[in-house]
């Protein structure tokens, strides 16, 4: 994903700004450690003299005399973690700490974008869509299982609740082994019953662990696909940077599927999406309206079987909830 120079300016601020604010805390606890512990602090001071007399040390080549104030610095570090301990501190108390543990919040593991950075860019594109405020709003923890009735249904022998319960089951199964396995979710089912929310529940836990999440309407999936595939002058750059992303995110989400206007360059390209996906063992999650047999009708065999065959399908019971929440306000 190619970046302006003004947002990658953008996200390296962020990284400064998450630097100087631990260390700012660093030096917080610090003050506070030597306010409590003032035997910390000289033991500091007499540290700071010793590494001042190495420096002058090693300019006159006094190897024995470095190596003795060395082990002198080494003992009085480790008299100021028996301080730390005795009073109840944690012997890292002072360490330096990270957002991001893996990159020290530099962005970088090396020459690589690290897994934060690569968010972070995703982040920048849904910053002009209301995706953020949406999580916060139907997540797992605003889910309602009571909208949904514990009546059996007659063919299937199972309530919407229990249902429900068991689609549930299988979205925390695939967030808590995400790292472990490259797993693919359909949902279906009438209008209204949840599929949406049920995506934005598990986009929102795979985000907070820093994974790579872009969710699409099809409708827009299709659009940027077929912008570019023929090219538009109108096309903004969060389409054009998304575009190189959809196929290497952590996990796709492609929601209302059947809503788009399909035609043969529509299936082919979904087609290219959900197979490459699969190859490169990147996981997705497809919601529609539309049964299996509708599915079967709608889209080529090679995107059904491809469905079928690597997608734990699961079909979504009860009534239009938001109905239900209109009658209950």
């Amino acid at each position: 994903m190619n970046l302006k120079n003004s947002q990658y300016q953008a996200i390296m601020r962020q990284y400064d700004l998450r630097q100087m604010e631990h260390r700012h805390q660093q030096t917080l606890r610090y003050e506070e450690l030597c306010n409590k512990l003032p035997a910390y602090r000289d033991l500091e001071d007499q540290i700071a003299a010793l590494y001042a007399d190495r420096a002058r040390a090693a300019v006159l080549g006094q190897a024995v005399q470095l190596q003795d104030m060395l082990q002198q610095i080494q003992t009085l570090q480790h008299q100021q973690r028996i301080l730390m301990t005795r009073a109840g501190y944690p012997s890292d108390y002072l360490a330096l700490t990270y957002t991001c543990p893996d990159c020290h919040d530099t962005g970088f593991i090396g020459d690589e974008k690290c897994h934060c950075f690569k968010q972070a860019m995703v982040d920048l594109l849904y910053r002009q869509s209301n995706i953020h405020e949406v999580l916060e709003r139907e997540n797992f923890d605003t889910f309602d299982i009571r909208y949904y009735s514990d009546a059996k249904n007659r063919n299937l022998g199972i309530s919407p609740r229990e249902n429900m319960q068991a689609v549930l089951n299988t979205c925390h199964d695939f967030i808590d082994h995400f790292d472990e396995q490259a797993r693919n979710l359909l949902f279906y089912g009438d209008t209204g019953v949840g599929k949406t929310f049920l995506t934005n529940c598990v986009a929102r836990e795979l985000l907070n662990t820093s994974h790579t999440v872009i969710y699409l309407t099809a409708f827009h999936l299709v659009d940027i696909l077929q912008n570019n595939t023929f090219g538009n002058d109108d096309m903004d750059d969060s389409d054009e940077n998304m575009f190189h992303y959809i196929l290497d995110c952590d996990l796709l989400i492609i929601d209302d599927l059947g809503t788009e206007l399909n035609n043969a360059f529509v299936t082919s390209q979904l087609f290219l999406c959900i197979n490459e996906r699969l190859l490169a063992r990147k996981s997705t999650i497809i919601s529609t309206n539309l049964s299996l047999d509708e599915l079967q009708n709608e889209y080529s065999e090679r995107i059904f079987s491809r469905l079928i065959s690597n997608y734990e399908i699961m079909l979504i019971l009860g009534d239009d909830i938001r109905i239900k929440k209109a009658i209950s306000d």
